[in-house]
């Protein structure tokens, strides 16, 4: 079921991290002040919206994440403008997309356009985490995980969305240079 009632409340971090060195960025090794996070359960729907400070989470070992895998996650990224803007390229589309991903994997979809309005001021609220050098970005990693501790193979009855950003460079250790891939057109990185 989705629900359309979604409010965000917002809890400011006291303390706010050093930033890194631009030209050491790598990929995925620093992360923002502040994350998004949600939670979903059959009776309530998506609830407890809240724009918070970066920290660790606390899940049951037998969190159905854990025995079966039920998680799923976008990417997408951040620029800066010439003009110093914020960009992000068809974030609606990456969230739609985590929703193709969702239903797939047998779990709840999120309400994308108001997704889209927190994400777009999570991002803000951290922009100067923004990268303003060529080529680099701020990563932005929406991610759905099973929570609900249970040892059976089902959907899970509850879980945990959230949002967290970490300023990258490039990923490859080549850098910014063409990197030699393999194409697969056989295979898709989702569950049937």
């Amino acid at each position: 079921m989705l629900k359309n009632e979604l409010e965000v409340s917002l809890q400011k971090a006291t303390s706010l991290k050093e930033k890194p060195d631009q030209e050491k960025l790598g990929f995925g090794q620093y992360f923002t002040d502040h994350m998004f996070v949600m939670k979903w359960n059959r009776e309530r729907g998506w609830h407890d919206a809240v724009i918070k400070p970066y920290g660790d989470f606390t899940f049951d070992p037998a969190a159905l994440v854990f025995h079966y895998g039920q998680a799923i996650f976008e990417g997408l990224k951040a620029y800066r403008g010439h003009d110093g803007s914020i960009l992000m390229f068809r974030p609606l589309d990456n969230l739609k997309r985590l929703n193709t991903s969702a239903i797939r994997m047998c779990m709840p979809r999120i309400p994308a356009e108001k997704v889209l309005q927190a994400m777009k001021g999570l991002v803000y609220l951290d922009r100067e985490w923004i990268p303003d050098r060529e080529g680099a970005a701020l990563y932005i990693r929406p991610t759905m995980v099973a929570t609900e501790p249970h040892l059976g193979i089902r959907p899970s009855e509850n879980y945990l969305f959230y949002i967290i950003k970490s300023p990258v460079g490039a990923y490859y250790a080549e850098g910014f240079s063409p990197t030699r891939i393999y194409v697969e057109d056989t295979y898709v990185r989702t569950c049937p």
